[in-house]
């Protein structure tokens, strides 16, 4: 036997010394349970989001207690807490009034640890609400708030607006009238910001559809008395009136053109913003064949009649758009927030446009690099009394609008955000 045959026997032992503690180790490692999914980090501990609207004024059927009601029910579904850690929903009433908003905003942003606020309609309220969160690097989700301003000259990079805005409901009302045969349209307008975006851009609309705009005229922000108006708008000729209004103005101007015989005199009534609520305030007699635009119907599929069902259980009203969108919106930031393992608004929001947003409000929705989340409009026309199978069986779909058709391109909108993107 030559003196290879010891080292041989030596490297042999040695590689079966080395086996057997590899497969000691192996099992050890096995044994030792996975490492646990890291739990997010937030930033004191819990989740806190904030609704901020109208309590108690024009917008507060459409908004008001019932977006609250809506952010806790997705807040309930998600599951109560965010693995463990408390998720809290506080409200707070605007007033409709930018330095309100602005004052309730950066008390929440500053002292009390709110990470997110939600809904804020009236859109001088939301623009202001949203330079403060975007100069504090906070999140805003508005649904109430319609200006496209907001994803426009005036998007943020910590901004989404859900719902709606100005365009899509000018760009799905006013294509589908022109092509209907009313081509010829005067406003009545509200006087502030939300009106002015919405009649702009319906004045946009009409002209691309091939319509003239023969007159407009600006009333008052919550006025009771709208004969001069309407018989401005009466006296113009125009086979359309388009109300560029919401709320208590929408009810109270659809109402008394009624009264003043506008539709029995062959012109046509086009609410652009209209909610349900404000359809059941005004009854189905008063408000039959008025067309407008939505971005939900409680009763669209078996989904949405479910959440409607159980909204109106705890509210006594059906969902508006607004509130609904308060619901999907809360479910889609708190998915993002435990996805991103952070509540900072700039993680949370680059995780809200990677997901997807699939709920009973949306389907394929998407969050674009302007805060515009991006999904289908519903133009939908008031049913007749003798079509209403029930007290809140008030709309028929006339058409669905691919959510890329219904809301502006984004190298349309002037937000500075596409344009440092596309560079």
């Amino acid at each position: 036997m030559t003196d290879a045959t010891p080292r041989t026997t030596a490297r042999l032992r040695g590689a079966l010394l080395g086996g057997l503690a590899a497969l000691a180790g192996a099992a050890l490692a096995a044994a030792q349970p996975a490492p646990a999914a890291a739990e997010p980090q937030l930033s004191d501990g819990k989740v806190r989001i904030a609704v901020l609207n109208d309590m108690s004024s024009v917008y507060a059927d459409s908004t008001g207690r019932g977006s609250v009601i809506a952010a806790e029910m997705a807040v309930k579904d998600f599951g109560g807490t965010l693995d463990g850690k408390p998720i809290e929903v506080i409200f707070a009433d605007h007033q409709n009034k930018p330095d309100v908003g602005s004052n309730i905003a950066r008390q929440w942003y500053d002292r009390e640890g709110v990470d997110a606020i939600l809904d804020v309609p009236t859109s001088s309220v939301a623009l202001a609400v949203q330079q403060i969160a975007k100069e504090k690097g906070k999140l805003l989700i508005v649904s109430g708030g319609g200006t496209s301003d907001l994803t426009g000259t005036a998007c943020s990079p910590t901004g989404i607006q859900w719902t709606y805005d100005t365009y899509a409901l000018s760009h799905v009302s006013g294509s589908a009238a022109v092509k209907q045969g009313y081509d010829t349209w005067t406003f009545v307008t509200a006087d502030y910001a939300f009106g002015h975006a919405l009649e702009r851009d319906a004045i946009a609309e009409v002209k691309r559809s091939g319509g003239k705009v023969l007159s407009t005229v600006r009333a008052p922000f919550a006025t009771a008395d709208f004969s001069s108006f309407l018989l401005q708008a009466q006296a113009s000729g125009a086979k359309l009136v388009a109300f560029a209004n919401a709320g208590g103005d929408t009810i109270n101007a659809i109402k008394q053109a009624n009264e003043f015989g506008l539709a029995q005199g062959g012109q046509r009534l086009l609410a652009l913003l209209v909610n349900i609520d404000d359809v059941h305030s005004l009854g189905i007699t008063v408000a039959q064949g008025l067309l407008l635009t939505t971005a939900f119907y409680w009763d669209r599929d078996a989904e949405t009649r479910a959440f409607g069902e159980r909204f109106k259980a705890q509210a006594g009203l059906m969902p508006t758009m607004h509130q609904a969108g308060v619901y999907s919106a809360v479910g889609h930031y708190l998915k993002a927030v435990r996805a991103a393992g952070s509540d900072e608004a700039r993680t949370v929001v680059a995780k809200m446009r990677e997901m997807p947003v699939n709920d009973m409000f949306a389907k394929g929705g998407r969050v674009r690099e302007d805060g515009r989340m991006v999904h289908d409009m519903y133009l939908m026309q008031v049913k007749t009394p003798q079509e209403s199978k029930g007290e809140w069986d008030l709309y028929k779909l006339v058409a669905t609008v691919p959510g890329d058709e219904a809301f502006r391109p984004m190298s349309e909108g002037g937000c500075p955000l596409v344009k440092a993107a596309a560079k």
